[in-house]
């Protein structure tokens, strides 16, 4: 039996079931705060190693833009060197002059190749590309058609890219 005069205790689950609820929303809202945080945090880091790593690849390019042309002119100097020296020479016969002037144009062609740059000059007979030459002349021939005759003048191409197309004759249909 219960005692009338006992003071009645309070159910605790009304205030408990006000307050889990609120606790646990207080408590959700702060883990949320700190991975927003923790998120705004590793976008920044992100986005400034973007901005670095865009910053460096700018000063590289603009380096290998600015530097492309020293190994190639590197090249060219002996040339040049040759070029000079057989200048010095007041005396020379003109045997001397060719022999001087066939080794510099070895040298040349050398430090072409190195440099990748290929001399365009397709032999007789050979297809007419027109990506490669350039067709100067037709000309009644004695070959196939639609094949070059005559090379006037050599192209070049640098790395599979042609610089300049060779002129060539081509040969007429018959």
């Amino acid at each position: 039996m219960t005692d009338p005069q006992a003071t009645p205790t309070p159910d605790p689950t009304p205030d408990s079931a006000v307050a889990d609820p609120l606790t646990q929303a207080r408590a959700e809202l702060a883990e949320l705060k700190a991975k927003s945080t923790e998120l705004a945090d590793q976008f920044l880091r992100a986005k400034a190693e973007v901005e670095n790593a865009r910053r460096r690849a700018e000063e590289e390019i603009s380096k290998a833009r600015k530097f492309a042309v020293e190994a190639f002119a590197e090249s060219l100097l002996p040339v040049s060197d040759s070029l000079e020296a057989g200048l010095t020479i007041k005396d020379a016969t003109p045997e001397q002059i060719r022999e001087g002037a066939e080794a510099t144009l070895r040298q040349l062609n050398a430090a072409l190749e190195r440099n990748k740059v290929i001399a365009i000059n397709p032999p007789a007979g050979t297809r007419f590309d027109p990506h490669q030459h350039q067709a100067i002349s037709v000309v009644p021939a004695d070959q196939e058609a639609n094949t070059v005759v005559s090379v006037l003048q050599k192209g070049y191409t640098i790395a599979e890219r042609v610089l300049r197309p060779a002129l060539v004759t081509v040969a007429a249909p018959k």
